[in-house]
């Protein structure tokens, strides 16, 4: 069993003068875990909690004993979008532009990180909290969360969050959430396709960890080489997409746990994973 345990420098004083990280890294048999942690501010994406989120990803994406990142919170909402309080004429526009440009670049580095990244939601997700759902590889939560995106009862159109929402459901459904502001349950999120898989309070965690079983029992290398693929083909016509997959399926076989994969299958036994690109 494989324990370690790590934070980045972000931190907010509590009261008695004694800190606190705004997330924390965790990393248990290949099983990353970044935990937001300010249930102050109902874990809203600041530009220190971004900061502090996108550099637990990046810091420990390429542990070659990392298998998978699961993105969770402390209390009961997952996060509640950006922090409004940054967003106030005050800051500015450049102010401004800082905040959404880093929540951009999290949510590349989410995309592009070479192992699975899962929200395990349980509880609210609205706004740019909805959007970090929606971009994650896959996303589990209890049967009493619920996603929202209700910026333009702020004032503030949910422009960007609705960006990676269109993406993951159907138009007339992200429409819906955008133009009213309403929430939608769990079991709608599954039915539109924002999350992959509903379940009780009671068996979330359970759940998570069967799912992060299941990845870690393949190849690292191999996880990588198809996430990278599947998003690459996400925009291409059908047959580009058929063109290039074949490619990668070939240089696929070529590989080190490509050529193990085939043959523990021809011999009827388990696989001996190198995790080699």
């Amino acid at each position: 069993m494989i324990t370690r345990v790590g934070s980045i420098l972000t931190k907010y004083h509590l009261a008695g003068g004694s800190l606190k990280y705004l997330s924390t890294y965790t990393c248990k048999d290949g099983v990353g875990t970044i935990l937001l942690d300010n249930e102050k501010t109902r874990n809203s994406l600041s530009l220190d909690m971004m900061n502090s989120i996108h550099s637990n990803i990046v810091d420990n994406q390429h542990d070659t004993e990392l298998r998978c990142i699961v993105l969770a919170a402390q209390g009961r909402v997952f996060s509640a979008g950006h922090n409004l309080k940054e967003l106030t004429p005050e800051h500015g526009s450049d102010r401004h532009r800082q905040v959404f440009h880093k929540c951009s670049e999290l949510i590349d580095v989410i995309r592009l990180a070479p192992v699975p990244v899962i929200a395990k939601v349980d509880g609210l997700a609205a706004a740019a909290g909805c959007q970090l759902v929606a971009s994650c590889d896959m996303a589990i939560c209890s049967d009493i969360s619920t996603f929202s995106t209700p910026g333009a009862s702020f004032g503030i159109f949910c422009s960007t969050p609705g960006i990676a929402v269109v993406r993951a459901i159907p138009r007339m459904r992200a429409a819906y959430m955008l133009f009213t502001g309403l929430p939608i349950t769990a079991n709608e999120a599954l039915e539109a396709g924002l999350v992959s898989k509903v379940v009780s309070k009671s068996q979330l965690d359970e759940e998570v960890a069967n799912i992060c079983k299941a990845i870690a029992s393949k190849s690292r290398s191999v996880i990588a080489l198809g996430k990278t693929f599947f998003y690459k083909q996400i925009p291409l016509d059908v047959s580009a997409a058929y063109e290039l997959g074949a490619q990668i399926m070939v240089e696929n076989l070529a590989t080190t746990d490509g050529r193990e994969g085939i043959k523990s299958f021809v011999e009827k036994r388990a696989p001996r994973w190198s995790h080699k690109e």
